[in-house]
């Protein structure tokens, strides 16, 4: 009785819905509580104890139940309903929705906080169908796909219409990439579960409201909680789905420009690359793959034998140095282009009300545009790709996306183009997944996308921030795009490294991007052509500088793959803000020029030339120290930093474990046979954990095949004894080898009295205050290392 009065109580603070909206009655079945009212019928079902949909369906419209973001089947297990005279309470052990009769609201509780309510909940008026929402003041908002404006949000009332803009810097009110979420920093997310184009206002009339408006579809939305950022994340991932694994060599470094003309260049270009032994992983070749020009070309998806006159010769010789292609393609057909009468036969575009290709103008040229939604139109375009990939293809790239051009008078066969247009790239990206799913079961896709939608990352998608321009403030602007999309689901989201649009020429900033691209998700330099993009046209001094950042990255890859597989496991973003690590700490809402790369690196790009010190903020739960120095620095304290040339300000969260690996050229030659484990001793973490991941790179599901690997890493620390141990869980399919690892201890202030790895003393050499020493780890066996002081 307790537990009801209190939700019935925090509901009061609430305003009156709809004074229009009566309660009639209520159902429950089969877990969805349907409740009745004057103008419509809710329908409101739990997907687990923190997830719960509320959908209304006005009097006379019928429930759409299609949705394309959602993947997790609902879950009625212990939800109840009590009804009073006043009140419906439905419950789950996480979630209370509490539904007043008269004056009819409803407002969400979440182990009995209060997290919002509806206001007027559905109207309509001008054409528009709006859902609103009570908020309290003190709420910084997320979330909203790809922007710049400032991490919180609030304020803003943001256009839902998926669109490019072209050498974009520090502001940019619509991008690529809408999603139609809002995150609160009381820990909760509101997802509208509707494609078509719209709205999404955070409370811009600054009267403490949220709005959704939408032109038409589904009044469906679905309320997330949890108990930390990584829980909400987690479970908004688990409705909407887990990013694959991306192949291992995703991780390395990759050559790529707008664009490389012929065959022969390829070859130069990769040849360059290992003359000068800097590493690299794949090459991207963009559309000059299939013409000669810019405009009139799109569609051909063929090689043009005049520039590439062995493409299957070119791509064989790529692989055997273990070199990925990546090819650009794009979704629109130009009547100029080689396949345009056969796309017409084949009935595979968007067509007009009339039932014949919809065709119209726009910079590339006279066009159609593929109808990914139609079975017709996805086989056919699939077919092109899986002809690519059978010819030796490593990787897809989906360019224009959005789509760049797409008129509302289209009509795709899942409704007008104004219906549709937010969830186009994310079809696309869906029928290629699914296409190697099919076709390629045992191959991990690399689906590079400008675009996509709500539930994108299910697909594998690794999206990148668009034609940023190449400037300082271009460069600014990195952090939030990356920081907001990894909240919203998807992790990979990246830049051009080294900014794309304009021919400003600056190697300082190339060199500050290219640190600051060390710790974000994907590592690929790109521009246009007129400053090169790839470290081997640089200058002496610049390739060197940009030789030993790429170097580096390589030698991150065991803690990089690590974050990948976390991400695949939990949906955890591998950039985090730091409101992650303060939640309750209001400082820290608005900030993302620092962040956390995984859990144990505190990371501050370079963002503005010539500067001499920077302030760093130090989160409070840990000492951190310095990559580069160990200098330590004290936790919950703001220090300024002195900024020096070669790196960018990155520390190590005190008591963490970074593996790492010497630089190779490949990560075809990776090995865990032989790596370093660091760890981060600080007084004032007693305990602490890590782990590294490894699988063979290349096998989906590896984990859940039981071919993978999982070292787990602890320590605990007294006065007398350091205790360190390595435990490796073995997958059933997985053969694991003895693994011989370099452990380095840093910031270990007291004298030694002996190292015993399974009490066998071992020898240790000391510099500073870093001692290290080796340990032969085998496969099957715990290793326990007591480090005794005197």
């Amino acid at each position: 009785m307790k537990k009801f009065t209190l939700i019935v109580l925090l509901s009061t603070f609430c305003f009156a819905q709809n004074a229009n909206r009566k309660y009639k009655s209520h159902k429950l079945t089969n877990g969805t509580l349907e409740v009745k009212t004057s103008d419509g019928v809710y329908l409101i079902k739990p997907y687990s104890d923190k997830i719960v949909e509320t959908s209304f369906v006005p009097k006379g419209e019928t429930f759409k139940p299609e949705s394309h973001a959602v993947v997790l089947t609902p879950k009625a297990k212990d939800s109840k309903v009590k009804d009073t005279k006043d009140f419906l309470i439905f419950t789950t052990k996480g979630i209370t929705v509490s539904i007043e009769k008269s004056p009819f609201k409803i407002s969400y509780s979440y182990k009995n906080k209060e997290l919002f309510s509806e206001k007027n909940g559905y109207t309509k008026a001008d054409n528009m169908e709006t859902l609103d929402f009570n908020i309290n003041d003190s709420e910084a908002l997320y979330g909203g796909g790809s922007r710049v404006l400032g991490m919180n949000r609030r304020g803003n009332r943001l256009q839902l219409y998926n669109r490019a803009q072209y050498g974009y810097s520090n502001r940019a009110e619509l991008l690529n990439f809408c999603i139609p979420m809002v995150m609160s920093s009381k820990i909760y997310a509101i997802h509208f579960d509707n494609p078509a184009i719209g709205y999404l206002d955070l409370d811009s009339k600054k009267n403490n409201t949220i709005t959704y408006e939408t032109i038409s579809g589904r009044k469906t939305y679905q309320v997330i909680a949890g108990d930390s950022w990584t829980d909400i994340i987690a479970n908004y991932t688990d409705l909407t789905g887990k990013q694959p694994l991306p192949a291992r060599w995703t991780f390395g470094n990759f050559s790529s420009k707008f664009g490389y003309h012929n065959q022969a260049e390829v070859g130069k270009t990769i040849q360059k690359f290992q003359n000068d032994s800097i590493p690299v992983d794949a090459i991207i070749i963009d559309l000059y793959w299939f013409g000669k020009t810019i405009q009139g070309t799109l569609g051909n998806l063929d090689w043009d034998k005049d520039n590439f006159p062995d493409p299957t010769k070119m791509i064989a010789d790529l692989n055997a140095k273990n070199i990925k292609t990546v090819l650009i393609t794009e979704p629109f057909v130009l009547t100029t282009s080689s396949k345009w009468k056969e796309a017409v036969d084949k009935k595979v575009l968007a067509v007009n009300k009339d039932g014949a290709p919809f065709i119209y103008d726009f910079y590339f040229g006279n066009t159609g545009i593929i109808d990914v939604f139609k079975p017709e139109g996805k086989q056919w375009f699939w077919n092109i790709y899986k002809n690519l990939i059978n010819q030796g293809v490593g990787g897809l790239w989906g360019d224009l996306g959005e789509p760049e051009a797409f008129p509302s008078e289209a009509i795709t066969a899942k409704g007008k183009a104004d219906e549709v247009h937010n969830i186009y790239g994310h079809n696309w990206a869906k029928l290629v997944a699914n296409g190697y799913q099919k076709d390629f079961p045992n191959q991990r896709p690399f689906i590079l996308m400008r675009s996509g939608y709500s539930g994108s990352q299910q697909y594998g998608i690794i999206p990148w921030s668009g034609d940023i321009s190449r400037s300082w403030e271009g460069l600014q602007s990195q952090t939030e795009i990356a920081l907001q999309m990894g909240m919203q689901g998807i992790g990979y989201m990246h830049s051009d490294l080294g900014g794309f649009a304009g021919d400003y020429f600056d190697n300082e900033l190339y060199i500050r991007w290219l640190q600051y691209g060390v710790f974000q998700p994907v590592f690929r330099p790109h521009a246009d052509e007129s400053v090169a993009s790839e470290p081997v046209y640089k200058d002496i001094e610049t390739k060197a500088k940009a030789k030993k950042q790429i170097e580096l990255r390589y030698q991150m890859l065991p803690y990089n793959y690590t974050l990948a597989f976390e991400n695949n496991q939990k949906g955890t973003p591998l950039m985090r803000p730091l409101l992650f690590e303060e939640p309750t700490n209001q400082a820290l809402q608005t900030v993302c020029e620092t962040y956390l790369w995984g859990n144990d690196f505190l990371i501050t790009p370079i963002t503005k030339p010539g500067l001499k010190e920077i302030p760093v903020y130090f989160p409070k739960n840990n000492n951190w120290f310095d990559f580069y120095t160990d200098q330590k620095q004290e936790a919950g304290t703001t220090s300024n930093i002195a900024i020096v040339e070669d790196h960018i300000p990155v520390f190590v969260r005190g008591g963490a474990f970074i593996p790492m690996i010497k630089t190779i050229q490949n990560t075809s030659k990776y090995s865990l046979d032989n790596f370093d484990l660091h760890f981060y001793n600080d007084e004032k973490t007693a305990k602490s954990e890590g782990k590294l991941y490894n699988d063979n790179g290349t096998i989906p599901n590896a984990f859940e095949k039981g071919e993978s690997e999982l070292l787990k890493f602890s320590s605990n620390s007294n006065e007398k004894t350091l205790t360190l141990t390595i435990q490796t869980v073995t997958g059933k399919s997985f053969l694991s080898t003895d693994k011989k690892i370099n452990f380095i201890v840093h910031n270990l202030n007291k004298k030694i009295k002996n190292i015993s790895s399974n009490g066998q003393n071992i020898a240790y050499t000391i510099t500073d205050k870093t001692i290290a020493f080796p340990v032969l780890s085998k496969k099957g066996q715990t290793n326990t290392i007591l480090i005794n002081y005197n």
